[in-house]
């Protein structure tokens, strides 16, 4: 049977920074973590074990998965017939030690000039029409002042236009996607509301793929993706702008010996490629 353990600490921000418990951990979680299961996945799974049933649930796949243990710190998830996942949520204290990764140390200005691998960009794409309100809320979320909403959320600003005055535009933006850029979207969104309180905006949450493919077809104004953009996503036509990173740092027992990671190592890890220590020494 094949088996992926997780040790997570408390990380540089994101997600990982609100994470308080395994289950906001597990439903907040990048796709990419858990690639069958969707967050609607996750979040029946946690909503069945907490009713006293059965966690099971349909994977993409079309096989069944199912959470057979949550705890506030710890998860066992069944993801297969033949394959597991175990996570355990740590916090950071003398007890773990966060790694280098390429010989870099994990640090938000690191992720910032580019040198720490480990990290992802928070991007929105626009279609070739973006209406004057959406242009308008762009102009605010790469502003100054949008750029301290994303700093002040926990995320890594990627610097910033200067400061913010509105057009005051009135009308509808549609905002869709990454379930990862979410909350940061969300905060956003009522600041520049305050600001601005002609425009209305409604933040529809899914998956990066399903808001770019709403950006595409016209059913939003803004997708929101925690990935780099495809490259049938952008000769569809769409413009990514990055508006945060989100940086994850790997994070170990301190009595571990490793103490540097290649990025390579790190998928190997993390697909269970690589299972044991002696083979990263």
């Amino acid at each position: 049977m094949k088996k992926t353990f997780f040790i997570i600490g408390m990380l540089l921000c994101g997600l990982s920074l609100y994470a308080q418990d395994m289950k906001t951990l597990f439903i907040a979680m990048p796709d990419s973590v858990a690639p069958l299961l969707t967050k609607v996945n996750r979040e029946d799974c946690v909503d069945f074990l907490a009713s006293n049933m059965k966690a099971e649930v349909k994977n993409r796949f079309g096989k069944v998965s199912e959470l057979k243990r949550l705890t506030d710190d710890y998860l066992f998830l069944q993801t297969t017939g033949s394959s597991s996942m175990e996570m355990k949520l740590l916090p950071l204290n003398d007890s773990v030690k966060a790694l280098s990764i390429d010989g870099v140390e994990a640090s938000a200005d690191n992720i910032k000039n580019g040198t720490y691998a480990v990290a992802r960009p928070f991007n929105i794409a626009t279609d070739k029409e973006v209406s004057e309100v959406t242009k308008d809320f762009i102009s605010f979320i790469l502003s100054e002042d949008g750029q301290a909403v994303v700093e002040e959320n926990g995320y890594i600003s990627q610097g910033n236009t200067g400061a913010f005055k509105s057009t005051e535009a009135e009308g509808k933006i549609v905002v869709a996607g990454s379930s990862s850029v979410t909350p940061v979207m969300e905060k956003l969104k009522e600041a520049y509301l305050a600001i601005n309180p002609n425009a209305t905006i409604e933040v529809q949450q899914s998956d990066s793929t399903t808001g770019m493919t709403s950006a595409m077809e016209g059913m939003c104004d803004i997708g929101m993706a925690s990935r780099e953009l495809k490259d049938s996503e952008l000769a569809a036509g769409l413009t990514p702008t990055v508006i945060a990173m989100d940086g994850i740092a790997v994070v170990v027992n301190h009595n571990n010996t490793v103490d540097n990671l290649t990025s390579e190592q790190v998928k190997e890890i993390f697909t269970g490629k690589l299972t044991d220590w002696s083979a990263a020494q």
